[in-house]
């Protein structure tokens, strides 16, 4: 019996002089809750929809549980469940018949299958008469997810599913997903969210349509062998332009409130940085050595490329 649902092989696909997904081949196993992580223009939404049959590559070839997306492709559409980047149910149904919607178009119903939607669609069932176009983002988001799944898709494709909602409805799609995991549904997500990563079980980080490393998230961030330094105070631009002018400098980042910097010396002291702040005129330093994460990866990787 093959281990893995998702096979791809080599495959390619250009728009015009724009290489969207690059010579990719990569194995995703049957239950895994992959990632593909990457900024906009990574060429995600490209490689999601060649495995959705929406598009044929180029170049090499893929399968989607040992059917091949180009000779296979009806038989591909009746076992996936596709939730695409922009909200595309129909706004002007209700929560209600949008879900019956998708369910007549797979030959089944809502009775039939309720039990793998229940926990996600009893947030929306309040709100089952209301339009799908005045429902909150978070409320679109688990809609969507619920026709995605109606007809019990083998495996699950989310292009970007979290981006333009809340925190709290953020969390509570991850642990939705993890949960449909547990009934063996393999789930492929992409996200431009580098936190969302260790959500994870294996990831791809991808970037100009190539995969840049693939592993658990764990084990990339385990390879990266610098030291990193969180570091703030009062006026964080002026903290990054001095950081990033300072000679010993190998990489200076903004995260949220601080600035991630990388030092071209080995065992350079908390000590040696401060004296150099404070002779820039820097007031309320702080300095801390933090554990690298996804997006610190992410950058040096992109930095190799280049």
């Amino acid at each position: 019996m093959n281990e893995f649902s998702i096979i791809l092989s080599g495959i390619s696909k250009n728009y015009e002089n724009i290489k969207a997904v690059d010579d990719i081949s990569l194995n995703i196993k049957k239950g895994e809750l992959f990632g593909l992580i990457g900024p906009d223009g990574a060429g995600k939404t490209t490689l999601i929809r060649l495995l959705t049959t929406l598009l044929k590559p180029d170049k090499g070839f893929a399968e989607v549980e040992n059917f091949d997306t180009v000779k296979d492709y009806k038989k591909i559409r009746k076992i996936v469940g596709y939730m695409p980047g922009r909200f595309s149910l129909y706004q002007d149904l209700s929560a209600e018949e949008n879900l019956n919607f998708f369910a007549s178009v797979f030959n089944t119903s809502v009775e039939e299958n309720y039990d793998l939607i229940k926990d996600i669609y009893s947030y929306i069932e309040p709100f089952k008469k209301r339009k799908a176009g005045k429902l909150s983002g978070g409320m679109k988001q688990k809609l969507a997810l619920s026709c995605a799944l109606i007809h019990k898709p083998k495996v699950l494709f989310l292009d970007e599913p979290t981006t333009g909602v809340d925190a709290v409805s953020r969390k509570e799609f991850w642990e939705m997903l993890k949960n449909l995991q547990k009934k063996n549904i393999t789930i492929l997500v992409s996200t431009p969210y580098m936190d969302e990563a260790s959500l994870c079980d294996r990831i791809s980080l991808m970037q100009n349509g190539k995969l840049m490393e693939t592993d658990t998230p764990e084990n990339i961030t385990n390879k990266f062998q610098k030291q990193i330094f969180s570091i703030r105070s009062k006026n964080k631009q002026k903290l990054i332009k001095n950081l990033r002018e300072y000679n010993q400098t190998y990489s200076a980042n903004i995260f949220g409130q601080d600035i991630h910097y990388i030092d071209k010396r080995n065992n350079v002291k908390i000590d040696e940085l401060h004296t150099y702040l404070k002779s820039e005129k820097h007031t309320g330093i702080e300095i801390k050595a933090v554990k690298p994460n996804i997006e610190d990866c992410f950058i040096e990787l992109m930095k190799k490329e280049q």
